[in-house]
């Protein structure tokens, strides 16, 4: 199956984000440009677990840090389980010291 070009854009800018950081739906967004969405860039993790190489889609994060996406991984705690093997600290589905932790693209 073919990827559309935005797909393939957030796909390539999600695998810059290093372990051990995030970065959020809309942040990605707005690198990507050309009118995408933070919704857009959900629809894309949620498809990126077929990807070779692989997409690291627990590393995106709602604006506040919320584990939004956790429900589109194989098992309820995956999304979580990946980000504590990187170092992030999450409670209650939130990260704990957020900002701490967020990607930018700028950095």
């Amino acid at each position: 199956m073919m990827q559309a070009d935005w797909v393939l854009k957030i796909y390539d800018l999600v695998r810059k984000i290093p372990p051990g950081r995030v970065s959020t739906y809309g942040t990605i967004a707005d690198k990507i440009g050309t009118r995408t969405t933070s919704r857009m860039v959900g629809w894309a993790m949620n498809a990126s677990h077929r990807c070779s190489p692989p997409v690291p889609a627990h590393r995106v994060v709602n604006r506040t840090g919320l584990l939004t996406g956790r429900h589109h991984f194989s098992t309820p705690t995956l999304m979580q389980d990946l980000l504590e093997s990187e170092g992030i600290r999450v409670e209650n589905n939130q990260i704990v010291d957020f900002q701490k932790h967020l990607f930018t693209f700028e950095d």
